[in-house]
């Protein structure tokens, strides 16, 4: 007994390393946010502003100005292309997956491991392909071009996952829906798709959050400064001429808000759509 307590005690304080190690860069982020310039360059470094300030906040957060108008420009391209990007990337994968776990046609297996396939390989692999394509589509400079890149990028894991998700709902509740005179996409659409709502969060999470912090790929398609996304904008405002370190951490902190608030909002679901995935019964 006291061996297990000693090894429970250790786990704890290991944990507890861990989540000190992986929030000390969030909270050096606010407080730096909070500091003036001259308190942001001091050296050695204060943990705690003598005068805290919102200024920064009220500055990128406010239309009233041209700083808070670009910001909020570069917000609002971000939000859209990432809400595009899972938007078709879950009705794509959505009856992707449901297509391989149910059905059975000659190269299902092959075409499936095909698909993780691009996994296997660096994203920036595939910058140069992309970008002639685009160009020769006419899409180079326009966010259509990053929807359609992200689309690609998050289909293999969005289908692997959702397929495990399928592969644990039992045939029997459709064959069961059949009986009672339901057609194949009744069935799916009134029994499959409410039991596998969490797997379908699990895949948005991760297609918006893969959307939200790419940056290689916005900064090669895009050059207008109206179009940017949150990333690339941020870059190319704050270290133009001179950085801005509390403005640059303010921005990080509101761009990193929405991805922490999303996942912690829908964390079980997620959770559970990787065990219920990972487990075939």
């Amino acid at each position: 007994m006291k061996e297990h307590g000693f090894w429970r005690l250790g786990g704890k304080l290991y944990l507890a390393a861990l989540v000190v190690f992986t929030m000390l860069p969030m909270v050096w982020m606010v407080i730096t946010s909070l500091k003036t310039q001259f308190a942001a360059l001091q050296y050695p470094p204060e943990w705690i502003p003598r005068n805290p300030t919102l200024d920064q906040y009220w500055l990128l957060l406010s239309p009233a100005n041209a700083v808070g108008r670009e910001f909020l420009r570069y917000l609002f391209n971000s939000v859209w292309v990432s809400a595009a990007s899972t938007v078709l990337g879950v009705a794509v994968a959505v009856p992707a997956a449901y297509a391989f776990s149910r059905f059975r046609f000659p190269g299902r297996n092959l075409l499936f491991y095909s698909v993780l396939l691009r996994n296997m390989f660096p994203a920036v692999v595939f910058l140069m392909p992309l970008f002639i394509m685009m160009r020769w589509l006419g899409l180079v400079n326009t966010q259509a071009s990053l929807i359609l890149t992200y689309l690609t990028f998050g289909l293999p894991l969005s289908i692997w996952l959702l397929k495990g998700f399928y592969d644990n709902i039992p045939v029997q509740l459709e064959q069961a829906a059949r009986i009672d005179g339901a057609s194949r996409f009744q069935a799916f659409l009134l029994i499959v798709m409410p039991l596998s709502a969490p797997g379908i969060t699990a895949t948005a999470i991760y297609s918006f959050i893969m959307a939200w912090n790419e940056y290689v790929y916005a900064l090669t398609f895009l050059n207008d400064k109206d179009r940017l996304t949150l990333p690339v904008g941020l870059q190319r405002f704050f270290t133009e001429y001179a950085t801005n370190w509390p403005g640059l951490m303010a921005a990080s902190f509101i761009m990193s808000v929405p991805v922490v608030a999303l996942f912690l909002v829908l964390q079980k679901y997620f959770v559970r759509a990787l065990t219920d995935g990972a487990v075939k019964s």
